[in-house]
């Protein structure tokens, strides 16, 4: 009886053994496999709310620029906006600055209503002061929050319209 069992794991290595060269042989016939990219380092909170708000505060810029011939021949004009009175401007301001804050809640997770009193602040800004620095700079933060949200707050075209600028 135990010659039986002898024979059946004896067999049972062999059987093993096989498998192990085939795949052996099968991986040195395949061409190196390039190594993978290195992945993105997830950025930190804080990494993120420092990107945002150096791109939502920039200065707005044409889409294209124009190449060097072009801007000797034709220089791009730069982007005129209504001027603001003294009160306007710093409620302007007041209001850009809480839709900043807003939008730095609603990043965080567990956050329910951060992006919706951003939508509200922008809009804010954009129907008082339509032609102004503040109203584009809402628009590029409209622009900028995730599709879901967009659908969720009726966010149009209209409101994330940048016309020429980026």
């Amino acid at each position: 009886m135990n010659a039986f069992w002898l024979k059946i794991r004896n067999l049972a290595v062999v059987i093993a053994g096989l498998i192990f060269l085939m795949t052996a042989i099968s991986s040195c016939k395949k061409e190196p496999a390039p190594e993978p990219e290195p992945e993105a380092k997830p950025r930190t909170y804080e990494e993120q709310i420092r990107a945002d708000d150096k791109r939502l505060r920039a200065e707005p810029v044409p889409k294209q620029l124009p190449s060097a011939k072009q801007a000797v021949e034709k220089p791009q004009p730069i982007p005129q906006f209504k001027e603001l009175g003294p009160e306007d401007m710093v409620e302007a301001e007041r209001l850009f600055e809480m839709a900043l804050a807003e939008r730095k809640m609603g990043r965080l997770p567990g956050v329910k209503l951060g992006y919706k009193n951003m939508v509200e602040h922008c809009r804010g800004i954009i129907r008082s002061w339509p032609e102004s620095e503040y109203a584009f700079k809402a628009k590029r933060m409209l622009r900028d929050i995730p599709q879901r949200y967009k659908e969720m707050y009726n966010i149009t075209e209209e409101e994330t319209d940048l016309g020429n600028l980026k």
